[in-house]
């Protein structure tokens, strides 16, 4: 078979591709992540690139263009940094990890933790004796070019993918690891033991189990159980005895980046009526009193992490993240890293959105007459609305049933947790106006940053705390909304925009 020379601007990086092969698979190939949130079926067109020199120079789509030639092609601006959410609030533990015998009487241990999130994967290094957290590093989840959302993946799985998908993200976290290892000058054979906790398709992915199961109805795990082995045999390279701590799943796609959230924010010690909510892809909530709590899933959609958007983008240089009216009702608009917008991120959507829908540019419907131009590049469709409106319908609808599930009004509910990167750095005002939210959670909002990762931390600094989530696991009440004879009509009912608050 011939093979062809593909160079990528602006850095100048080549590979050698056989041909037949897209441009798509060809930037994964180089190590490039890039943005496919379709999956690579032509739709969303986020993948395209210049073809500066070839057979068929212009702009193409990356995913639908079949390499028979050599290219030079350039890519998108590489250099824009992605907001990666890496703090969170949480309770203290004292440190009682489980060592190695070779370590136990080492001053200098270190553990690391691991949220493994669909888009994003932070990991962090902590100090085994004191606790304390050292280092932290950050990157974008390399399964991305794959889709955007946990379906994709699990198709491209089905389809023959299992063994990327999970390389790509083991060497990842190898990687993040070094990173750190080189950051603070140890070695790795001082980190005893490292936790990981995900949502369920991201760590069946991870620990290489079947998705078969997640992708049809009635969507069971493989797996519920916690895994621990050694983290050699998931290419983690720590100490020789270091083991892996991977924390259970509640139920299919509420898995153990919530039950990490619920250790975290101690939900299951709270005796004021509490409702945390991990807004993501999929929408992670939690009902929380005295003891009893209650979880559900929704399916939001990558909307709010900018995917499915026209002008979207993740949260990164160049994205609009917020969007304010002044006193004479125009618009204004920050951007990350300043200068011209390339796109508008989660944040700065859900602030425009409630800024046209308070100048009746949208009405209640969700009815716009024409595409809303906000800059030069940047500009929200009639789809993007709709996009938006599944988003939030979806939330939504769950916080209803849930509500009734328990017999309480929304009023009753004493304090919002927002978990999670979307939820970190959006506006609750605007969440409220558009009906994201309920009108009456507006004061009652608290934002507890990345509480998975802070779970993460728990579980692997105390081993009671490993033990601990397992049980709490087992004692979560899991409400499956599409069993619900009443959700599809109060999703419906949702779709509406709320009035302004």
């Amino acid at each position: 078979m011939n093979t062809y020379t593909i160079t990528f601007l602006p850095d100048h990086k080549t590979i050698e591709i056989e041909a037949g092969a897209t441009l798509l698979e060809a930037q994964r190939r180089a190590g490039y992540i890039p943005d496919a949130p379709c999956g690579g079926r032509g739709k969303c067109g986020k993948c395209t690139v210049e073809i500066v020199d070839g057979a068929v120079p212009g702009r193409q789509k990356s995913c639908t263009f079949y390499i028979k030639s050599d290219l030079t092609v350039r890519l998108p601006d590489l250099t824009a940094k992605n907001q990666i959410l890496a703090e969170g609030r949480s309770r203290t533990v004292d440190a009682d990890p489980w060592l190695p015998e070779e370590l136990k009487e080492t001053s200098n241990v270190y553990l690391a933790a691991v949220d493994l999130g669909t888009t994003t994967i932070a990991a962090y290094l902590l100090d085994a004796k004191s606790g304390h957290n050292i280092a932290v590093s950050l990157c974008l989840n390399p399964q991305a070019p794959y889709g955007a959302d946990v379906i994709n993946r699990c198709e491209y799985a089905l389809n023959g993918g299992e063994d990327i998908l999970a390389e790509c993200v083991r060497q990842s976290i190898d990687q993040l690891i070094q990173e750190m290892v080189q950051e603070t000058g140890i070695s790795r054979e001082q980190i005893a033991g490292i936790s990981l906790a995900g949502n369920s398709c991201m760590q069946h992915l991870f620990l290489h189990w079947p998705v078969n199961s997640l992708a049809a109805a009635p969507y069971l795990p493989h797996s519920k159980e916690s895994v621990c082995g050694l983290a050699s045999e998931y290419g983690i390279h720590i100490h020789s005895e270091g083991k892996i701590w991977v924390l259970p799943v509640i139920e299919s796609f509420v898995g153990a980046d919530t039950l990490a959230c619920i250790m975290s924010a101690g939900l299951e010690k709270r005796e004021k009526l509490t409702l945390m909510i991990d807004i993501g892809t999929n929408g992670e909530l939690v009902l929380a009193k005295g003891g009893r709590l209650l979880t559900c899933s929704t399916a939001a959609g990558p909307a709010l992490e900018g995917a499915k958007i026209s002008c979207g983008m993740r949260g990164g240089t160049g994205a609009i993240d917020h969007v304010t009216l002044d006193e004479n009702k125009n618009l204004a608009y920050s951007v990350i890293g300043g200068g011209e917008p390339k796109g508008i991120c989660g944040s700065g959507l859900l602030d425009l959105t409630a800024c046209l829908l308070k100048l009746g540019i949208i009405d209640e419907s969700g009815f716009m007459e024409e595409d809303y131009k906000i800059s030069d590049r940047v500009s929200l469709t009639k789809r993007d609305v709709r996009e938006v409106q599944l988003a939030k319908a979806a939330i939504a609808a769950g916080i209803n049933i849930m509500c009734d599930i328990w017999e309480i009004n929304l009023e009753d509910i004493e304090d919002v947790l927002i978990a999670g990167a979307f939820g970190n750095y959006m506006n609750p005002a605007s969440a409220c106006a558009i009906g994201l939210l309920p009108r009456e959670f507006l004061n009652k909002v608290s934002l507890i940053g990345n509480a998975a990762g802070e779970g993460a931390k728990l579980a692997v600094l105390n081993k009671q705390e490993f033990e601990r989530s397992c049980q709490l696991a087992s004692g979560v009440e899991f409400l499956e909304l599409a069993n619900r004879p009443e959700f599809q009509d109060t999703f419906v009912d949702e779709l509406s925009f709320a009035q302004e608050v």
